[in-house]
């Protein structure tokens, strides 16, 4: 590679990227396969939770459980990004990427190009199973707008958290640490019934997390009765804002290794 700018370092290690998740089923399947599992598995398996009294969300459990989902496959296309950066820093290339690159920004931009990429074809195929499923959405043109820009909006924080700690750390053996924060984050929220039928612990967990204005945000947007969209808007954003500095303080670290 010749040392190029900003978007044609991008453009490179997106299309590496992007390469590499649709031509190694190894790479794709697992993006898939864990929101898939868990739509078909309890938007089926849990659907007479609909009738627990107090649960009121009009569009359906297989709506509510949509709405989930969809925060879940973005989220992990993010983190399965951070997987990639990892193992490339493993087998060498990064180095070689590093000193071929002249504007090391343009890495990170690759990386998001690439995640993006990941979410919008996983969230394509869950929401195609979705609407054979029986998915019922009520919501216009502009609460999809809003909902997919707050799933879109999550999967670059993921991305970024977890570029951030492949940066830091340089290996595979990282996974966990990208992992584990996001499951807690997703499912301290009011994943299977809505926040007020939470009870406990759970509901104090969830008050203080912000994927549960997300999720509800999200569930409005579905059910055509959009609520806590600015305060979920302000939420995410403030995410990426200090995902934004957690990978760039990933990326200063990689740069002194390389």
């Amino acid at each position: 590679m010749s040392r190029g700018g900003f978007w044609s370092v991008a453009r490179a290690v997106a299309w590496r990227n992007i390469h590499s998740f649709f031509t190694n089923p190894a790479i794709a399947i697992p993006a898939l396969l864990l929101p898939m599992f868990f739509f078909t598995a309890f938007a089926g398996g849990l659907s007479r939770v609909d009738q627990v009294p107090g649960f009121d969300y009009g569009a359906g459990y297989t709506t509510f459980i949509y709405g989930f989902v969809l925060l879940q496959a973005s989220t992990f296309a993010g983190i399965f990004t951070g997987f990639s950066v990892a193992r490339d820093f493993e087998s060498g290339f990064s180095r070689r990427l590093f000193l071929a690159a002249q504007r090391h920004g343009g890495i990170v931009a690759g990386y998001w190009l690439a995640a993006l990429t990941r979410a919008i074809f996983t969230v394509a195929v869950i929401t195609a199973v979705a609407l054979i499923a029986g998915l019922d959405v009520n919501g216009n043109l502009f609460d999809l707008v809003g909902l997919y820009a707050l799933v879109l909006l999550v999967n670059a924080a993921a991305m970024l958290f977890g570029t951030g700690i492949a940066m830091r750390l340089r290996t595979m053996q990282a996974g966990p640490a990208m992992q584990v924060p996001a499951f807690l984050l997703l499912f301290l929220a009011p994943v299977w019934v809505p926040y007020d039928l939470l009870t406990g612990w759970v509901q104090t967990a969830a008050s203080f997390n912000p994927i549960t204005l997300v999720l509800e945000a999200g569930r409005g947007f579905l059910a055509g009765d959009p609520t806590e969209v600015l305060p979920a808007f302000g939420a995410v954003l403030l995410l990426v804002a200090v995902t934004v500095l957690w990978a760039r303080g990933g990326l200063h670290s990689a740069e002194r290794a390389a």
